[in-house]
């Protein structure tokens, strides 16, 4: 599948401002080159994977769209003010908010260290929480924001060694649900979009052993690709979705039935 697939033809969202975290590579870079086909300004947000997020806003200019690169710890109160200060600093507003910086572990819960445990749930949950709370006032002034959560499928199916991950996950859900009910009288989008078995860097030659849940395909016989997800990502964001809020949309070539 080529970078460009699952991207909807169009402009629709010319003049709108993203905010992507974690979207250096994998579903992150094609979240963020996704929203940026369809005319957004894209800020790029990693925190360690610095040259992986530069490739990405290298590629969303290659393209003809407008990005910048913010690094940023999201469970850093600070770094996340400073972050949404630089994004509406260099492009003037904040449209939409993608949160989809995670950890991803896979560890026997007898041998998850505390501190393990916290650092995901501070990621996943935490980051979450900031990102959206800093970002408000400026999606409030928009006045048609959006804001998209990335879930996980193990958190509405379960899986073995993936305690925090999943608690963190299944809590994003949550957080979906009451941010849609508190944002609404703003006009204000919230939705969770989950991920099924996607074709990431794990999967390519010379890359560590997928994790045991994500052994297998799903019925349709193939992974996702993370254009996939993109494309659904930039169709919650669209004017045409305005009238979709609180729902957690399942992506996973049938290996999950909600």
């Amino acid at each position: 599948m080529t970078q460009s697939a699952g991207v909807t033809s169009g402009r629709e969202l010319s003049g709108k401002v993203a905010l992507v975290t974690g979207g250096a590579r994998n579903i992150g870079r094609a979240i963020s080159r996704s929203l940026a086909a369809a005319g957004a300004s894209v800020m790029v947000n990693a925190n360690t994977s610095r040259a992986e997020a530069e490739q990405t806003v290298a590629l969303i200019r290659d393209g003809g769209g407008r990005a910048e690169l913010h690094i940023a710890d999201v469970t850093h109160p600070d770094g996340v003010s400073a972050m949404v200060e630089a994004t509406v600093g260099k492009f003037g507003r904040l449209d939409m908010l993608v949160n989809n910086a995670a950890v991803r572990a896979e560890t026997p819960f007898a041998d998850i260290r505390y501190e393990d445990w916290r650092r995901v749930i501070s990621v996943v949950l935490d980051g979450a929480f900031l990102c959206a709370q800093v970002c408000l006032p400026h999606l409030i002034r928009a006045g048609t924001g959006a804001v998209i959560n990335i879930g996980g499928m193990t958190a509405h199916k379960g899986a073995e060694g993936r305690a925090h991950v999943i608690a963190a996950k299944a809590g994003l859900a949550g957080l979906t649900r009451a941010l849609a009910l508190d944002l609404a009288p703003h006009h204000i989008t919230v939705n969770c979009v989950v991920p099924g078995l996607i074709e990431t860097v794990r999967g390519l030659p010379g890359a560590p052993e997928r994790p045991t849940h994500r052994r297998g395909l799903p019925p349709v016989g193939r992974r996702g690709e993370p254009e996939e997800i993109a494309a659904v990502v930039r169709m919650l964001c669209g004017p045409e979705s305005r009238y979709i809020t609180g729902q957690t949309i399942h992506v996973n070539g049938g290996a999950f039935l909600s």
